[in-house]
């Protein structure tokens, strides 16, 4: 099962360098379900895996001269600050059993695989319906302030469930900051570096690290990573993403179905 988590961990890296995001949307479900890794700790390895492997795919942005350092610092700054609050502070302090009513019991690890369930099925829905438009309007102003708050949105969301957020940013990337598509991935991937590795750096003293396999499945991110931005320059991000959206769907279904009717809340 482990080498079957390293090829997954290579198809999670490929999804990255295609459409800028889904990264942690695979990979906590990979750790928790096959790898059997609790949800509390698979986010945060999950954080440590797509941070890493979204810097090194940021540096092909920073080559090639796509990534717009504007729009990471107004949308970065804000997410970083408080996925940080997010993991350093608030998740630490959750209790065990988050909610007890009538016999039914909700615990912090069900908790976070649900809202991360939620959070698949809304992001298939802006992957499929995602529809760019012909031209870009550069000559609008940017609303700067309209991405500043979305980047507390996404902080928010990803210091709880772990992600990096991608799904949020490439739809804002696209329509507020009027980015074309392949600038959109690029700039993505380095706010995704951010929120991710200040994530991880704040969940650091709460959780016992298992530094070698989590090495290794960075590892075998990091390749794919590196396929999937080749890839990328062959393939068109905006056919590929409806199909990636329809197939995180699925999941999302799955783990909502696994959390609730299978596990039923009750000890």
């Amino acid at each position: 099962m482990e080498y079957l988590g390293y090829f997954l961990s290579f198809l999670v890296g490929i999804s990255l360098g295609l459409v800028g995001s889904g990264g942690s949307i695979l990979m906590i479900p990979i750790l928790v379900y096959l790898m059997q890794i609790p949800a509390h700790i698979a986010t945060t390895y999950s954080l440590f895996i797509v941070g890493v492997s979204s810097l090194i795919g940021s540096y092909q942005g920073i080559k090639s001269k796509i990534l717009e350092y504007k729009i990471v610092l107004y949308f970065g700054i804000p997410s970083i600050i408080f996925i940080f609050l997010m993991r350093k502070y608030v998740m630490p302090i959750l209790p065990d059993n988050v909610i007890i009513f009538l016999g039914i019991i909700i615990t912090k690890n069900n908790l976070i695989m649900l809202v991360f369930s939620v959070v698949m099925i809304f992001a298939s829905f802006s992957m499929i319906k995602i529809k760019l438009p012909e031209k870009l309007e550069t000559e609008k102003k940017i609303n700067l302030k309209n991405i500043f708050f979305k980047g507390i949105l996404v902080g928010i969301l990803s210091g709880f469930v772990g992600v990096g957020g991608g799904f949020l940013i490439i739809p804002t990337l696209v329509f507020s900051a009027k980015l074309e598509m392949k600038k959109a991935v690029a700039t993505s991937l380095a706010i995704i570096s951010f929120n991710a590795l200040i994530g991880f750096v704040g969940s650091l003293g709460n959780v016992n690290m298992d530094w070698l396999f989590l090495s290794r499945f960075t590892f075998f991110a990091v390749v794919g990573i590196l396929v999937g931005i080749y890839l990328s320059k062959k393939i068109s991000n905006e056919h590929l993403k409806p199909a990636f959206g329809w197939f995180i769907l699925i999941i999302g279904i799955y783990i909502m179905i696994q959390e609730t009717i299978l596990s039923s809340f009750i000890h």
